[in-house]
């Protein structure tokens, strides 16, 4: 079983996609248009063409999953977090900044009993983001 995280990014996938390959290193896997979806356009499918139907994309080891959704508004995501663990405290200083660039961050990067770094954000789309260094062996 495998249970990975999907993004609705409401008309910014394709942003956020970019976005998180320039900061994160993300490699988009494979991304489908709403125009290139096989056959005839579902009823009550409102976003235009040019949105992302479906994308994949790494971020690490891990895979998620993303799209433009119906492309009603601002996007929404709450009561979830993405954590990522950086090699080292500079690191976790470099991505909580690119992540921090446009959003708000919740709690800047502090030493914790579990992490040398560690820090809330959450970036442009609204996505939070749990940075922390690597703890050493």
């Amino acid at each position: 079983m495998q249970v990975q995280p999907y993004l609705n990014f409401n008309g910014r996938c394709e942003e956020a996609l970019q976005f998180y390959s320039k900061h994160l290193g993300a490699k988009v896997e494979m991304m489908m248009r709403f125009k290139e979806m096989p056959g005839p356009r579902q009823p009550g499918m409102t976003a235009p063409p040019d949105k992302i139907l479906h994308a994949a994309f790494r971020v690490g080891d891990a895979q998620l999953l993303a799209s433009d959704s119906h492309c009603t508004g601002k996007p929404a995501f709450e009561g979830i977090a993405l954590a990522v663990t950086a090699r080292d405290d500079a690191e976790a200083k470099r991505l909580f900044g690119a992540l921090s660039d446009g959003g708000k961050v919740q709690q800047p990067l502090i030493p914790t009993f579990f992490s040398s770094s560690f820090g809330m954000v959450d970036d442009r789309f609204g996505v939070s983001w749990m940075v922390m260094a690597q703890k050493a062996a």
